[in-house]
């Protein structure tokens, strides 16, 4: 097996500030926190390099429950951002359900990051949540 042939499913957990990502490793087993990048202007570009340089071959984009009249859900930003994804890179998007992965994220955070300081970073929880969809979107398939 030759690394051309070796894709990577990536995941990302939507923020309106910030984006998890996780990728699998290339036999599509295991899920890894991998980084959280700022939802800016410059949010498709770092997106696209990640793609090109991970050969990733599909998205798993996760999506809360919809619960009407919530002012909090991001249920809507995220169909919209799916739409932008699909308008920038020609790869399927799969929407996954993401409820309690940022509670279950925060759980493994504190059972596997010794520094207080480290635990506080917001970004860190985006990416175990990314990585925690991806795990069980993998589970679903193998």
């Amino acid at each position: 097996m030759n690394d051309e042939n070796l894709t990577r499913i990536m995941s990302m957990d939507f923020g309106l500030k910030r984006i998890g990502i996780a990728l699998s490793d290339p036999l599509k087993k295991f899920a890894f926190p991998y980084i959280t990048i700022p939802n800016d202007a410059r949010l498709f570009e770092n997106l696209k390099k990640i793609i090109e340089e991970k050969n990733v071959e599909k998205i798993i984009l996760g999506i809360p429950d919809e619960s009407p009249g919530s002012e909090k859900s991001v249920y809507n930003n995220i169909l919209e951002f799916k739409k932008n994804l699909m308008h920038h890179f020609n790869i399927e998007i799969i929407l996954w359900n993401e409820t309690h992965t940022s509670k279950i994220a925060e759980r493994r955070i504190i059972q596997t990051v010794k520094s207080r300081k480290k635990r506080q970073d917001k970004g860190l929880i985006d990416m175990h949540s990314a990585a925690i969809i991806l795990s069980e979107f993998l589970d679903s398939i193998n």
